[in-house]
Parts: C-alpha cells; sequence; structure tokens
C-alpha cells in the first residue's frame, strides 16, 4: 500500500472548504505523492470523488467510520 507523504485534516470543515484546501495542498506534492486526507463533511465523498476525476489523480484507498472519512490520493497528473 502507498504511504502517505503527508495529511491534510478537513475535520469539521464544511464544503467548498475541503475541496479547496486538498486541491491547494495536492498542488504543492511532488508527482507520484500520496496524500492521507480526513474529512467528515457529508459532502466531501461526492467532492472528491469528482475532482480526482477531473484532475486525474487516483484515489487509491478510502475508509468511512460513521462521519468520517479518510482517503489516500496518489498525484499523479500536474
Amino acid at each position: 500500500m502507498d504511504e502517505a507523504k503527508d495529511t491534510l485534516d478537513c475535520l469539521g470543515l464544511y464544503c467548498p472548504v475541503p475541496v479547496l484546501q486538498l486541491r491547494e495542498k495536492m498542488d504543492s506534492l511532488p508527482l507520484g505523492a500520496t496524500l492521507e486526507v480526513f474529512a467528515d463533511d457529508p459532502a466531501a465523498e461526492e467532492d472528491f470523488k469528482s475532482w480526482a476525476k477531473r484532475t486525474g489523480q487516483e484515489i487509491v484507498d478510502f475508509k468511512k467510520d460513521g462521519a468520517k472519512m479518510r482517503w489516500l490520493i496518489k498525484k499523479v497528473s500536474h
């Protein structure tokens, strides 16, 4: 499994803040890096999926535990 290079904590933040922070953080990472992201905004699940598809990034792993969600997202595109 990919090891996360960095972590982004979006717990307690609501749309559109988590996806904006995700975009900013991914822009700062090198190609091939994996980011671990935590969020609890229900909209984040769909927002992150569509963002990854639109930008060409890879969601390596997704887990949901109650309201808390965790993603591993690999930067595979600039």
